[in-house]
């Protein structure tokens, strides 16, 4: 997660509202659709929620799926690279929602890049 202190007052609240709502089992869920649908070449993540963060957070995985979803070679996201460094992994996140909202996903039901990258 975030390199940040301990929350206090309403910013606890709120964040332990947002981990209760978490659910593990719908993260097997989604790991399970994912693999199938980007087939063999994704790696399956470590379990429990900073495991799932991290396996999205360079956003390879996520490119990899919304060009699953295209005929093969028309995929929205021409170049995928895995890279260590931050500006790279933000963008490709980026390509994805792009994509995203492309495909038909509503622009209110997106996530901004920085909220999966720092995994809020």
């Amino acid at each position: 997660m975030a390199n940040r202190g301990p929350s206090y007052g309403l910013s606890r609240e709120v964040q332990q509202k947002i981990d209760r709502q978490y659910d593990p089992e719908l993260e097997q869920i989604l790991v399970r659709w994912i693999l199938g649908q980007c087939g063999g070449d994704v790696a399956q993540p470590e379990p429990g929620r900073d495991g799932f963060q991290q396996w999205l957070k360079d956003g390879t995985v996520l490119c990899r799926l919304i060009n699953s979803l295209h005929p093969r070679g028309q995929g929205p996201v021409a170049k995928i690279q895995a890279s260590a460094m931050a500006f790279k992994q933000m963008e490709q996140i980026s390509q994805f929602l792009q994509a995203a909202e492309r495909y038909g996903i509503a622009a209110t039901d997106i996530f901004q890049t920085v909220d999966l990258w720092e995994g809020e």
